[in-house]
């Protein structure tokens, strides 16, 4: 433990305060963008698919939704991250933003779901290639340690304000879409919920390319000793173990939260009283067929703003141990632990009592998963020099989470829509294969990372030399 008091750290100069605020900023939007679909999916493929959509069709379609736009933001988000070394940070998040902001804009208009497919691809280059170099940006921006992993741990924390805004505007927008100008003359919540992700990105657009580029990379560049980032690289003997051990963990920490956690807008549908508030709203006096929906849609954005909460406080926390705790095994472990023992408890037990107590598990759920993803953000930028730092985060979190973490979604939605599972539980509904699965999912994802925490690198006492 570390008992240095961060009372002597300089306060932040206006631009220094203004330079946190808009990576807050980026990082909420960026987890706005990814944690929309699994709330609107459903109706989302519903909307835009052939008429008597089987089982197995929408499937396929949910596997895509989830799992193309992550291979797609991996594979240009591992780009977006040598180009970060190679051309600068603060080009590259500019034009990172440009791409999401108006991708996901566009999305709102889909007419097919090959175009939204289209689309939401294009959102998620942009989210990836943005975190990367967001990352990298601020790690320079503070070369003082301890102020470092302030800034870093706080200014991601505000991605789960993120988590929190979109499962607001969610029960906003359901409340309220009937007031909201007609899209091919209906109201649908998706349409709404996919055009507000360009929102969070004005301030950004207008804002972030007037800030500062990295000082030491554009130094290096300037003084023209700034090396060539290879890829190949990464897995030369000094860096090799970081780089798999690290994005063995990263998909881990992403498999538990869209494997298990993003998938209780399939599990709240089928609570006992979930049901029962539907069936009351549809009974109700002036009721028409709409409102037993509309009570299961709140449900379900309730929940999920609950988790996004302890998501929140999760991320707070890392925040401030960050500065306290030497060892980053020792941080890792932390919220590791206890998350092997309560995540996968949450949606084997939890998910078939009430709507309050699932309330409570959600919460824990995002606590101990979420707050992995600040970890990274603070972790990866000690691990590799100036001209490899932007290429070796985006390995750990392209390859790792974005591609092989987020594919996670897709192994629990093909074996709870599996007939096999159905055979199994002949007498269970959606809902139960879905909260069986996501146990199973999150017991295996959080195993395999408290394993690999033990191989962890710790980061040098001092800065890496190019």
């Amino acid at each position: 433990m570390s008992t240095d008091s961060s009372a002597s750290l300089p306060p932040l100069t206006r631009v220094q305060w203004l330079i946190c605020i808009i990576a807050s900023i980026g990082f909420a939007f960026d987890i706005y963008e990814l944690l929309m679909l699994p709330l609107i999916i459903k109706p989302m493929i519903e909307s835009l698919a052939p008429k008597n959509l089987s089982p197995e069709e929408y499937a396929v379609w949910a596997r895509l939704m989830f799992f193309a736009p992550a291979l797609f933001g991996g594979i240009f988000g591992m780009v977006g991250g040598y180009l970060t070394d190679r051309l600068g940070r603060r080009r590259v998040l500019t034009w990172s933003i440009l791409l999401y902001a108006f991708s996901a804009f566009g999305a709102g208009f889909a007419t097919s779901l090959p175009m939204l497919l289209a689309l939401r691809c294009l959102t998620f280059v942009g989210v990836c290639v943005e975190f990367v170099a967001a990352v990298a940006w601020l790690a320079e921006l503070f070369p003082e340690p301890k102020l470092r992993e302030k800034v870093l741990g706080y200014t991601q924390a505000f991605s789960s304000v993120g988590g929190l805004l979109v499962s607001a505007v969610y029960i906003g927008i359901v409340h309220f879409q009937d007031r909201f100008p007609a899209i091919y003359g209906q109201h649908e919540t998706w349409r709404y919920m996919l055009i507000s992700g360009v929102f969070p990105a004005i301030p950004l657009i207008f804002i972030r390319p007037f800030l500062p580029e990295s000082p030491s990379w554009q130094k290096k560049k300037d003084e023209g000793t700034l090396k060539r980032p290879s890829m190949l690289e990464l897995f030369a003997p000094k860096y090799r173990q970081t780089t798999i051990i690290t994005t063995i963990m990263f998909a881990c920490s992403y498999g538990a939260a869209f494997g298990a956690i993003q998938q209780l807008p399939q599990i709240v549908p089928g609570l006992e009283d979930v049901q029962q508030q539907a069936k009351a709203a549809s009974e109700a006096p002036g009721a028409n067929a709409a409102s037993g929906k509309k009570a299961e849609l709140a449900a379900i954005g309730g929940v999920s703003l609950v988790q996004e909460i302890g998501g929140l406080v999760g991320r707070f926390i890392l925040a401030y141990l960050a500065v306290i705790i030497i060892s980053r095994r020792k941080l890792m472990r932390v919220f590791q632990l206890p998350g092997l023992l309560i995540v996968p408890l949450v949606f084997y037990y939890l998910s078939f009592t009430d709507l309050t107590w699932l309330k409570v598990g959600a919460f824990l759920a995002g606590l101990f998963t979420v707050a992995q993803f600040s970890f990274w953000g603070n972790y990866l930028p000690r691990m590799y020099p100036v001209y490899l730092r932007g290429t070796g985060e985006s390995f750990a979190a392209n390859i790792g989470g974005r591609i092989f973490g987020t594919s996670f979604a897709l192994v629990t939605i093909s074996i709870a829509e599996s007939a096999w599972l159905s055979a199994a539980l002949p007498d269970g509904n959606r809902a139960l294969k879905y909260a069986y699965t996501a146990a199973a999912v999150a017991l295996f994802v959080y195993a395999v990372g408290s394993i690999a925490c033990f191989f962890l690198p710790e980061p040098p006492a001092e800065e890496i030399a190019d």
